[in-house]
């Protein structure tokens, strides 16, 4: 199936042969705040989300005595898997198991979607951690 000129193959290759670096960006920028908790990075094949790949970093540590921010990362991912807009978006009600913050980006590129979410900061030190391996990833996804 070819999406705006580009194979949804050819968009999971990219994201299968990079995802450990983004990952790892976002890791480094966490640190140097420092935050821990959970890096995500994905990518949404097509126009719409009937499938994703991604992946998963720990930064220090998964949980802690009462937060799991692997499953806060994941909620971020999800809510933007549903709507195309960033986590905490308010364009709608937030549906049961999501969580409605913040901290996740997603970007439309040419052959479907990239996301990044962390969690274990404050909302405003999760988007930009998140950012940066986001940014980086989608520049591999231009022309």
């Amino acid at each position: 199936m070819t999406v705006q000129g580009k194979s949804k193959n050819s968009g999971e290759k990219i994201f299968t042969k990079n995802a450990d670096q983004a990952l790892e960006m976002i890791k480094e920028a966490a640190e140097k705040i420092p935050i821990k908790g959970v890096a995500i990075i994905g990518f949404i094949p097509g126009e719409k989300t009937e499938s994703w790949i991604t992946k998963m970093k720990v930064v220090g540590h998964m949980t802690d005595k009462k937060d799991n921010m692997l499953g806060i990362a994941y909620s971020k991912v999800a809510e933007m898997a549903d709507t195309h807009q960033n986590s905490g978006s308010g364009v709608r009600a937030v549906y049961r198991g999501e969580l409605g913050f913040q901290g996740g980006l997603i970007r439309k590129v040419n052959s479907g979607y990239v996301v990044a979410a962390f969690s274990g900061g404050p909302s405003e030190q999760d988007l930009v951690v998140a950012k940066i391996g986001l940014d980086w990833l989608c520049k591999l996804y231009e022309d």
